[in-house]
């Protein structure tokens, strides 16, 4: 049994909330149970050990009952959700998949079988050793997807050191890999997880209250939205301990008016990519952006202002892409950092980095300045076509009252001026009424919102 390990440690528990879901409880025990009468169901509609299974659900007790269950089994798990629903043909078709578990919000569940052959050398590795296996999609923001895939074994291996117990909601989505972290980390230290369908901070705020939430991992964007709500200051959220952010760069404008909303809360940077895995973190202080990557069985070195990570815990490959890790197994994250000792902070994806006559703006410190004026509640920075210099910089703002375009415009260029480069300053300001983000909260740094998933100021997805 792959999960033998877990399995005594909630048998010790047995009566400990294990998940909550639509306000009602489910027990150790009785996931526990759950889980057993999976394998029983498994075996009525013949899975089998290497089988490529996507299981579309969220984290619902019978979902999570059933992933457990195939994981045991030695299936390679494809998780999906409703959110990504208009890839999901690609998805099923990228990873071979062979069959589809699909759950309703009921809990209710279906079975469809694809007459599909698998093909791929790393799921055959995964099936011929007798592994679990994880695959996992990118978001295709810059491109089309690609399918990761992991041996759910080494992404466990993490899970056996006991660590800190928690009641913790799971903000970042099932098929996310920092949600399956979240999961499996919670579950393996006796946690509670708190399940959410809704991303509105004025939902994340009842939950935390209701159900004495005290870990909340979500995206610097929602935090961005929960200061611009209010709605925190209407809730007892006294439960709350540590507040993690990650996935996407913190502008240090939101950092600082976070801690200064929770001045006794634990402010936690994390960082990871779908290809490692969550990674273990260390603030150089509470409220900054300075932080060491690592942890057991995994390295770091920093190339050219990029880092670069070499992770026992590392994925296997792509299934639609070339081998990203180099002779040493080490690689190259694309993201650009800045080095202090044994620190670092994290600037941006060079897919981000906006080009200005060959010198590097980061979105973020652009942001960053700009928050710091007065009726800006939201900055998102991205680069446009320019015929000179290559390209130019665009701020898109939300503001929190009605302001003419001009005064704004001067008053975000003197500020700009004043603590930036003269290239780093915007040369076009837009007018925004929400955010742009995607189905994970993360922010879309496109020179158009239109046809994008947005956020409206009630943080409601639309």
């Amino acid at each position: 049994m792959h999960l033998a390990w877990l399995y005594e440690r909630m048998a010790q528990v047995a009566d400990r909330p294990a998940i909550v879901w639509r306000g009602s409880s489910t027990t150790y025990g009785e996931l526990f149970n759950r889980q057993v009468d999976w394998v029983r169901q498994l075996d009525e509609i013949d899975v089998r050990a290497g089988e490529v299974i996507a299981l579309v659900g969220d984290y619902s007790p019978e979902a999570c009952a059933a992933l457990l269950a195939l994981v045991d089994r030695g299936v390679i798990v494809m998780p999906l959700t409703a959110a990504t629903a208009p890839h999901h043909d690609e998805y099923l078709d990228l990873g071979q998949a062979q069959r589809v578990l699909r759950f309703a919000p009921d809990d209710s569940w279906q079975s469809e079988v694809r007459n599909v052959d698998v093909e791929s050398p790393l799921l055959h590795e995964l099936i011929n050793a007798g592994s679990p296996g994880l695959i996992m999609f990118s978001s295709g923001s810059t491109g089309k997807s690609k399918a990761m895939v992991h041996d759910f074994t080494r992404v466990l291996k993490k899970f056996e050191v006991r660590r800190q117990a928690l009641v913790t909601l799971t903000f970042l989505l099932f098929d996310h890999m920092g949600g399956l972290n979240t999961l499996f980390h919670t579950l393996s230290n006796d946690g509670t997880v708190v399940a959410t369908q809704d991303r509105d901070p004025e939902v994340i705020c009842a939950l935390v209250q209701d159900h004495g939430v005290e870990l909340l991992p979500v995206s610097p964007t929602f935090l961005s939205l929960l200061l611009l709500s209010g709605v925190h200051r209407r809730y007892d959220l006294s439960s709350l301990k540590v507040i993690s952010y990650g996935s996407e760069v913190m502008p240090q404008a939101t950092l600082d008016r976070l801690r200064a909303d929770f001045p006794t809360l634990r402010l936690q940077q994390t960082y990871g990519l779908s290809e490692t895995g969550a990674l273990r973190t260390k603030s150089r202080e509470d409220g900054s952006l300075w932080l060491k990557v690592g942890g057991e069985g995994v390295e770091t070195k920093v190339v050219d202002d990029t880092l670069w990570i070499r992770s026992r815990y590392a994925m296997m490959g792509y299934l639609n892409a070339p081998n990203p890790f180099d002779e040493d197994g080490w690689l190259n994250t694309q993201d650009k950092v800045q080095v202090d000792g044994e620190y670092i902070r994290i600037l941006g994806r060079t897919s981000d980095i906006i080009n200005v006559g060959g010198k590097k703006v980061y979105p973020a410190e652009v942001e960053s300045a700009l928050l710091e004026l007065e009726n800006i509640v939201e900055v998102t920075c991205f680069g446009e076509p320019n015929a000179i210099m290559g390209q130019s910089v665009v701020a898109r703002v939300v503001i929190e009252r009605p302001e003419p375009v001009v005064d704004l415009t001067r008053r975000i260029r003197a500020q700009a001026s004043g603590s930036l480069e003269r290239y780093k300053v915007p040369v076009r300001i837009e007018i925004a009424e929400h955010t742009a983000v995607n189905e994970r909260f993360k922010k879309v740094r496109r020179s158009s919102p239109v046809d994008e998933p947005t956020t409206p100021r009630d943080g409601s997805v639309t």
